[in-house]
């Protein structure tokens, strides 16, 4: 199964034209053994640091269905994931069905889901939007999200030489805050941290007008 997941990867990813989304099987069947790099699972968790009991989800750009599989319904009373790929969608329908999460194709510049949520997670997909696509973006994600909800996500950091990544890419960033600047205009706290590896440099954001993890005010931290 690994050699196969193998294949599948050097297909997928080093010929042209690249893959709208990840198949996360790939990770998990063959790329966290080889590289011990636990960057493609992490992102799962730490959006699921921000998500109540019972929360209702908005997932933008789901891609392959796997987060809000295994991650997201474990926590939320409903997860609503979209993508504009209607190939995605299919897979992730086929292969990361739960009973309290629904896949739709949408386009999210026209066609956001009104809400209102809890919690929307906007993971791998900020930097396909254009600057300007991403401030009317967050201020649409803002009026869905009910007080205190948060919003969370995942990119990552432009390389040293600036050139993009991937040709699907139309912004990259170079360092937390500039990620941060789209969401301090709407949001009372933002928060972007980093998680650096030999290959590659994570930016993880949460923006919320309520408590954020791990700060005082969060209900699962401790005193002092």
């Amino acid at each position: 199964m690994s050699a196969a997941y193998h294949r599948l990867f050097l297909v997928q990813w080093g010929i042209y034209p690249l893959p709208e989304y990840y198949e996360h099987k790939i990770g998990m069947f063959w790329g966290w053994g080889p590289t011990r790099q636990a960057y493609w699972v992490e992102r799962g968790v730490f959006s699921l640091l921000t998500m109540a009991q019972g929360c209702k989800a908005l997932e933008l750009c789901c891609g392959d269905g796997f987060n809000a599989h295994h991650f997201y319904s474990c926590r939320a009373e409903s997860v609503l994931a979209v993508d504009f790929d209607p190939k995605a969608i299919n897979y992730a329908r086929r292969n990361f069905k739960a009973p309290n999460v629904s896949y739709e194709v949408a386009d999210i510049r026209t066609q956001m889901p009104e809400g209102p949520f809890d919690n929307i997670i906007w993971d791998a997909a900020i930097e396909h939007f254009t600057a300007q696509e991403i401030v009317d973006l967050v201020i649409a994600i803002k009026k869905r999200l009910r007080p205190n909800g948060t919003v969370s996500g995942y990119t990552f950091v432009e390389a040293s030489t600036g050139k993009q990544k991937f040709v699907h890419h139309e912004i990259e960033f170079d360092t937390p805050e500039d990620l941060a600047r789209f969401f301090r205009p709407h949001f009372k706290n933002v928060k972007v941290f980093q998680t650096i590896y030999s290959e590659r440099t994570n930016l993880y954001f949460w923006a919320s007008d309520g408590d954020l993890p791990f700060s005082p005010g969060w209900p699962h931290a401790t005193g002092n």
